[in-house]
């Protein structure tokens, strides 16, 4: 089924997604997207759902199983609070992406902004995985408390940063994997760097395969690059922040 989105308020459009989930339909192709908020929010059943433009914030927030792939770039608050599904973002994301995310997957090919992954955790069985192919801005991991996130530097330039400033900082959980090295200063003090380990290499093939199967990329070259990975030192950074 195909969307027109041109010129349509994000509460009709969003309803038109809705109903024609209602009436079963597995594929939804919307084109003329330009900015439209909330799109695919909070959706459980297994559907997919194509986007033609640029969709506004909040893109697959609450997302409950659905898969989304967007071909241009992606505003804020992507994958906010998702729990499962799948979002694949062919272009650039902004801020705030998978604020508080506690399942599923979110693929960028390009770079991504500022405090991605923030509070994002793992849920019972439950582990959210981000992958950012390009770079990342300040506050990468924010008071991360589980899940995997990996940003692989593609097609970076050589004086462009990996990651921004207090990458991890306040994590207390979960892992960060880098395709690269980071300087000292840029992370925050909740976390160390650690090579890997047979486990993460593994993890790291499980997850990258996916990916580059996505954007069309080629895995051993993907993975021939050092990572580096970056744990919290401590579960409780702030634990006697209050305490008398």
């Amino acid at each position: 089924m195909k969307i027109d989105a041109k010129g349509m308020h994000y509460k009709e459009l969003n309803k038109m997604i809705a109903k024609a989930i209602e009436e079963g339909e597995k594929t939804i192709d919307l084109i003329n997207v330009n900015g439209q908020r909330y799109i695919a929010r909070s959706i459980r059943e297994k559907v997919q759902i194509n986007i033609d433009g640029v969709p506004g914030n909040d893109l697959a927030i609450f997302l409950n199983g659905a898969t989304i792939f967007t071909n241009s770039n992606a505003q804020d608050g992507v994958a906010n609070t998702m729990n499962e599904g799948k979002v694949v973002i062919r272009g650039d994301a902004s801020d705030i992406l998978g604020y508080g995310m506690r399942g599923g997957k979110l693929f960028i090919r390009g770079n991504a902004g500022y405090r991605v992954g923030i509070h994002m955790k793992a849920f019972k069985e439950k582990k959210p995985v981000i992958i950012v192919g390009g770079t990342a801005a300040d506050f990468f991991g924010e008071y991360m408390a589980g899940g995997i996130m990996i940003v692989l530097g593609l097609d970076k330039r050589d004086a462009q940063p990996l990651v921004g400033n207090y990458v991890g900082t306040g994590m207390h959980g979960g892992v960060i994997y880098i395709r690269g090295e980071v300087e000292p200063h840029q992370l925050g003090k909740e976390v160390d760097v650690y090579d890997l380990d047979e486990e993460d290499e593994k993890e790291l093939r499980i997850h990258l395969g996916e990916y580059c199967k996505e954007f069309n990329l080629d895995l051993e070259e993907t993975m021939s690059k050092k990572f580096i990975k970056l744990i919290p030192v401590s579960h409780r950074p702030y634990g006697v922040l209050y305490s008398y």
